[in-house]
């Protein structure tokens, strides 16, 4: 833990807010079980402190990428159902049986080296079967699935992944419905799962037996272009190390691409895309880029962000609004992470996924 008097910014971790983002989730499908997907650390925000919060909030069910992210998982929930989602690795089926992690198989191929590592070994552990309806990634075909159905061995689930949940009006939602619906009906008795968090705000109701939100958990909006519903989770603040003035006509940042067009003031603040403050995020005389909330007022990001600074425009604000030492808002109120990530061009997947390891890290509601 770096001290919050030598860091350069500070994150801050709700996790009342994700266990009150799960229950809500929870209760727009009252039939299903709900789980969590907790891959890549809970997305960024750390498997050891998401998942004990989970699992007190009611959770019982948790999907990872990896079986790694499965044994941290078992580490803070001895009691949980955990799934790894890409499937088996080849030749590690111990691995598996050592933590109790079930792999969700997508090919003939996992599914034939999981039953002989079960018949060589003993070991009775549930495995998922994953069919593929329309992503085109991992899963077996829908009519390879259909065509060996009865003669497969037993799963202790049946599930697939929306491509465009998040367009509800995308046609390929409706295919993909329709082709679950012959899986399930293929495998009479096997909980089946599709909904993702935006699945869940589909208008069908398309619960199944299991959902497993993920990104809604930690703040993400499952409905884009309507409000989201969501409580935010994370908050980044950035302490200001100096503030500058310019002329008009002179620079700011690598390559130049920020010129002055009046004298200006600008904060420089510590951190920058080595911390996860993505460079994608920067601003040039023809882009604007990302935003900063500086004494409750939103300024822009001056320049190109660099490994470790960036430069936030407050020639707006008065004289005596910023100084050194200062921290200012780069997620939190206002500048959530999905519009963080449109600002940078990408998604708030990715915001928060790449946050850095050199903030003074700090959880709370745990």
């Amino acid at each position: 833990m770096i001290p919050e008097a030598e860091a350069g910014a500070r994150l801050t971790i709700d996790l009342a807010a994700i266990a009150a983002n799960w229950r809500a989730l929870a209760r727009r499908a009252p039939g299903p079980e709900c789980g969590a997907a907790v891959k890549a650390d809970a997305y960024g925000l750390g498997i050891a402190a998401a998942v004990p919060a989970l699992r007190k909030a009611g959770c019982r069910t948790f999907f990872v990428a990896f079986p790694g992210e499965g044994a941290a998982v078992r580490a803070a929930a001895p009691d949980a159902v955990v799934y790894v989602l890409n499937g088996l690795v080849a030749g590690r089926g111990e691995a598996y049986a050592a933590h109790d992690l079930r792999p969700v198989l997508g090919s003939l191929e996992e599914i034939a080296e999981w039953s002989a590592f079960q018949h060589a070994t003993g070991w009775g552990g549930g495995a998922a079967l994953h069919v593929d309806t329309g992503m085109t990634r991992l899963g077996l075909r829908l009519e390879e699935a259909l065509a060996h159905a009865a003669a497969l061995p037993p799963f202790s689930l049946v599930m697939s992944h929306f491509a465009c949940a998040d367009q509800p009006a995308h046609p390929l939602n409706t295919r993909q419905i329709a082709a679950f619906r012959q899986v399930r009906a293929a495998f009479p008795g096997t909980p089946a799962s599709l909904c993702n968090s935006s699945g869940l705000f589909l208008p069908d109701d398309l619960g199944f037996d299991l959902v497993r939100p993920g990104i809604a958990l930690y703040g993400g909006n499952p409905t884009p272009g309507r409000p989201n519903p969501m409580a935010p989770v994370v908050r980044l603040e950035a302490r200001v190390i100096a503030v500058r003035t310019a002329r008009a006509g002179e620079c700011v940042g690598y390559g130049a691409t920020w010129t002055c067009r009046a004298p200006g003031r600008f904060a420089i603040v510590g951190v920058g895309y080595a911390d996860g403050f993505l460079r994608a995020g920067s601003s040039a005389d023809d882009r604007d880029g990302a935003l900063a909330r500086v004494a409750g007022h939103p300024c822009r990001v001056a320049g190109r962000i660099s490994m470790d600074l960036t430069a936030i425009d407050v020639g707006a604000l008065p004289e005596d609004a910023v100084r050194r030492g200062d921290w200012v808002e780069l997620i939190g109120d206002g500048l959530g992470i999905d519009e963080v990530g449109r600002r940078a061009g990408t998604i708030g997947y990715e915001v928060l996924t790449s946050l850095g390891r050199r903030y003074n890290k700090r959880v709370t509601g745990g």
